[in-house]
């Protein structure tokens, strides 16, 4: 049995469900905007761990399971202005859940804890340059001349969010240079720009695919008036493939999705990791089996 905490519409859920099926293992729906109803319970006693949640009026032993899977995405409770007694009951079920996901004795992909890494990229870089893999050139400051002196070392550089809250990557022109002094409000992040090919990676278990992304813009996920972008499967180098591993095993994430870059001097880089990927967007354009192969790892089922 594989437990799914998340929304059952949303595609990395449903495709991870419907390929689930297939195998016929079975699926048991946590719905994130109703954890306030899900009674959850958790025990610590002579026999071990105990979990237990309420889904469609049944008690669910979730220490049952083989693989538990959290996409938690959604708004803890649906509506625009939920009662503030459910949203806390919400809340309290979700760290709940959370905390237990941490240490239950099952596949999880992934693990709270493992995944707030990506709350300060920083952080996760230095951890993904421990492998061996280059990371680009990173300036945090609140001081435009600081600015300034990484811009003329790099030629070209860009900015984005330090944080794990999504963030459109933009080039800093001279355009949007011209109101540089408004980092000293908020310190900013800021990089060299490389330039090449963009390669997405997803490690389920010890299995590894990639694709390449063919864009004209620099954060291919946004077409900003653009074509979209171009997604092909393609085979990773051994060594960058074995690399890969080793950065999810080293953030502890047996689900990632990996951001590679290839330059022109056939170098890669890495620019983070998504450790709570929307595989299902670059699974429908490639035919890659990511679902099919987590939905196997969460059930224990070795790899064909």
């Amino acid at each position: 049995m594989i437990v799914i905490v998340g929304q059952p519409d949303e595609p990395p859920v449903s495709r991870l469900a419907e390929e689930a099926a297939t195998l016929g293992v079975a699926v048991e729906m946590l719905t994130e905007t109703e954890a306030a109803s899900w009674n959850l319970t958790v025990d610590a006693g002579p026999d071990g761990l105990q979990a237990r949640a309420r889904v469609s009026g049944r008690v669910l032993d979730l220490g049952d399971a083989t693989g538990l899977y959290l996409r938690i995405t959604a708004p803890r409770v649906a509506g625009p202005k939920p009662d503030p007694v459910i949203r806390s009951r919400a809340d309290a079920a979700l760290a709940l859940l959370c905390g237990w996901a941490d240490i239950a004795d099952l596949r999880v992909a992934n693990r709270p804890t493992a995944m707030a890494s990506n709350n300060s990229k920083p952080y996760q870089a230095s951890l993904i340059r421990r492998t061996g893999i280059a990371v680009p050139d990173t300036l945090i400051t609140n001081a435009p001349d600081q600015v300034d002196a990484f811009l003329r070392h790099h030629s070209r550089i860009i900015y984005k969010s330090s944080s794990g809250v999504r963030s459109i990557v933009h080039e800093a022109t001279p355009a949007r240079l011209a109101t540089v002094d408004r980092v000293r409000n908020l310190p900013t992040q800021f990089q060299q720009l490389l330039l090449g090919t963009n390669v997405r990676v997803h490690v389920v278990g010890k299995e590894v695919f990639a694709c390449e992304i063919e864009a004209a813009m620099i954060d291919y996920r946004y077409r900003e008036g653009g074509a979209p972008a171009q997604m092909r499967p393609v085979e990773l180098p051994e060594d960058i493939r074995l690399r890969c591993l080793e950065v999810s095993a080293a953030l502890d994430l047996p689900l990632a999705g990996i951001d590679l870059l290839r330059d022109a001097d056939d170098r890669w880089w890495c620019f983070e990791v998504n450790p709570s990927p929307a595989y299902s967007c670059f699974e429908e354009p490639t035919g890659l089996p990511i679902a099919a192969t987590l939905a196997r790892w969460l059930a224990g089922i070795d790899p064909l």
